[in-house]
């Protein structure tokens, strides 16, 4: 049963853009290294308070959908109580109450289920920290 728990960390660099990187094929990595053909539930967090984590069809156009989307939502501007940082940077610390710091997705026979369209992306709204860690966890 040791193996029933395995976790690890990407560090990844989100740029000095608002922006949507694909994690999923981290994601499918990391489960051949540690899934062995079994099922369980993968789960993905991001430890900040200016993240999320969203599963979304990219590379069609939807990704810059979803930060026009969140630009709408939460304007860059200084409406915000939260301060610090760049101008508007208040909206940042929202985001993760709109686009969840975490998602826990089907793992069956060692490879993630999703579906046709779908990606395991990191949004990153936050242009003062361009420095992010990912945890991967796979329970099975």
């Amino acid at each position: 049963m040791a193996d029933a728990f395995t976790t690890r960390v990407l560090q990844v660099t989100s740029g000095p853009e608002e922006t949507v990187v694909d994690l999923t094929r981290d994601c499918e990595t990391f489960l051949r290294e540690v899934a062995a053909g079994r099922d369980g539930l993968l789960n993905v967090f991001v430890p900040h308070a200016t993240a999320g984590i969203a599963i979304i069809e990219t590379g069609a156009g939807s990704d810059d959908d979803l930060l026009t989307a969140l630009h709408t939502l939460l304007p860059a501007d200084d409406r915000w109580q939260h301060r610090h940082g760049s101008p508007g940077h208040g909206r940042d610390h929202v985001l993760p109450a709109i686009v969840p710091p975490h998602a826990t997705l089907p793992v069956v026979g060692g490879r993630l289920e999703l579906g046709t369209w779908q990606s395991v992306c990191l949004v990153d709204t936050n242009k003062d920290n361009v420095n992010r860690q990912v945890r991967l966890s796979f329970l099975g």
